[in-house]
């Protein structure tokens, strides 16, 4: 075995003191490389999520504007619907006023038609109640004014005609 492999000599512990210096070394030479990439790696993340962040804000933002233009679309609709509404409502009321009065005055045509036809029965009925009262009066005064006379059978026929006649 080579004498500075021994460990009771200093040459021994020099030559670990200098493998544990060069492997320090090279590992702190690539430790940074590691180091970086790792903090490059999670920036590369950051960054991706931040830019993930802002997509996601802006389809939020056009969907937003989206919506409030169809809200206020929807809103036009609603005042033009209800306007129509209005208008259909005044309407009915105007087409159901002008048929409520055309449906009066046709029950006051009846009305008035049913009076003047009861008038002119009622007329007609005391009309005829005159004239057989009238034909009874006459009837009796003839028949009064004749009794004292000779009867005529053509007098006693045309008195008798005289109720029929009249009517």
């Amino acid at each position: 075995m080579p004498e500075f492999l021994n460990p009771a000599e200093a040459e021994f512990w020099v030559f670990i003191g200098l493998l544990t210096f060069l492997g320090i070394v090279i590992f702190l030479a690539k430790a940074p490389q590691k180091i970086g990439a790792a903090l490059d790696g999670q920036a590369a993340a950051i960054q991706a999520n931040l830019d993930e962040a802002a997509r996601i804000r802006e389809e939020a933002q056009r969907l937003l504007d989206t919506l409030k233009a169809e809200r206020a679309e929807a809103e036009v609709h609603a005042r033009e619907m209800l306007a129509q509404a209005q208008a259909e409502a005044k309407r009915l009321e105007a087409d159901a006023k002008a048929k409520l009065e055309e449906s009066l005055a046709r029950r006051q045509q009846v009305a008035e038609r049913k009076i003047a036809t009861a008038e002119a029965q009622a007329a007609a009925e005391v009309k005829a109640a005159a004239a057989d009262i009238a034909a009874q009066a006459a009837e009796s005064v003839l028949v009064q004014r004749l009794a004292g006379a000779k009867a005529d059978p053509l007098v006693d026929a045309a008195i008798g005609q005289i109720a029929g006649k009249l009517q």
